[in-house]
């Protein structure tokens, strides 16, 4: 399916990745792996798990050993119904996070819809801002983007959680959602963002309850010919229910029983060649990452001894028995 091409400002090459990322991050030549870490007592998934700051770092530190390669900290839950807290409250819970994290050396990017934490963020040394809303929650956000030279992610949103189920409402989901991105992407350009900074999310489960959903990830391609680097976030979302399995024992983990369909979709959509992938459960989604990674290389020809090795991972390897080389690093990803 085409995506629409509206009369435009600005002229964007196609781009896999964008500008401005921590150097290990831009060169890793495949798809990205972001950690969730939510902050908040009532994330659909799981809320109250992370608002003590050591059990924060603990999180965190397993998704890294498990393979993430950033962490995405978020104090305010977005899901469907949540209310709103204060901008206060909402850096209270993750600004300490985010500057120890920082401090040891980890590539963070933080998810708010409000400028001035993404701003606290920024000071703090988040590498990249990630707006669900797409800088229509607060539009002050975009300038304080621009100003910072920070990446971006803008996701695709018609309104707050309160009464976004309502908002789903699509002839053409796909060329709708594309055409809405593209109008963030107008107003982040005229805010001052350069466009190479600019990474779009379509939004999964944000003003789409169900059947919505699945034409954007089945044409991830068309939203790939937007021009911009692409973030998929289906991790655990309600959507994937009716494809978990028929599992009991998966129905009572609750969204944790969607993680085998989730590494499903990751898989899926790294072959697509989308730049990242938000998810909860890191060590199954960096295997995903891995194995589309690896049949992508072989189909460009790469000799057996290198596949694995891709995203500048260098170092000793091992072989399994299918013959594929990974790092010590994958290993403990693996093992994990």
């Amino acid at each position: 399916m085409p995506a629409p091409t509206p009369r435009r400002t600005w002229r964007q090459a196609p781009r896999a990745v964008p500008d401005g990322l921590p150097e290990r991050l831009g060169r890793l030549g495949r798809t990205a792996v972001m950690g969730i870490c939510n902050v908040t007592p009532d994330s659909f998934s799981d809320g109250g798990r992370h608002l003590q700051l050591a059990a924060a770092l603990d999180h965190c530190d397993r998704m890294l050993a498990e393979g993430a390669d950033l962490i995405d900290v978020g104090g305010e839950s977005t899901r469907p119904g949540a209310g709103r807290v204060s901008r206060d409250e909402e850096w209270r819970r993750i600004g300490p996070l985010i500057k120890e994290l920082v401090a040891r050396g980890v590539v963070v990017s933080v998810d708010t819809m409000r400028a001035a934490v993404a701003a606290a963020a920024a000071r703090a040394g988040a590498a990249i801002v990630n707006d669900v809303s797409g800088g229509q929650s607060d539009p002050d956000l975009l300038a304080v983007v621009a100003e910072s030279g920070r990446p971006v992610i803008l996701g695709h949103w018609r309104g707050h959680s309160a009464g976004m189920d309502g908002l789903d409402r699509y002839g053409d989901v796909v060329a709708e959602v594309a055409a809405e991105l593209l109008g963030q992407v107008d107003k982040a350009v005229a805010a001052g963002v350069r466009p190479e900074l600019i990474v779009l999310d379509p939004g999964l489960g944000f003003a789409k309850t169900g059947a919505s959903n699945w034409p954007l990830l089945a044409h991830l391609d068309a939203l790939g010919e937007l021009g911009f680097p692409l973030l998929v976030g289906a991790s655990r979302k309600r959507f994937l229910e009716p494809v978990r399995g028929p599992d009991p024992a998966l129905a009572a983990l609750g969204p944790a029983g969607r993680d085998h369909a989730t590494a499903a979709l990751t898989a899926l959509s790294a072959a697509a060649g989308v730049w990242c992938v938000r998810v909860h459960a890191v060590a199954a989604n960096a295997a995903a990452v891995r194995v589309a990674e690896a049949l992508s290389q072989a189909g460009r020809g790469v000799g057996s001894a290198e596949i694995g090795l891709a995203g500048g991972e260098t170092g000793p390897t091992d072989r399994d028995s299918t013959g594929l080389a990974f790092t010590d690093e994958q290993n403990r990803g693996m093992i994990a």
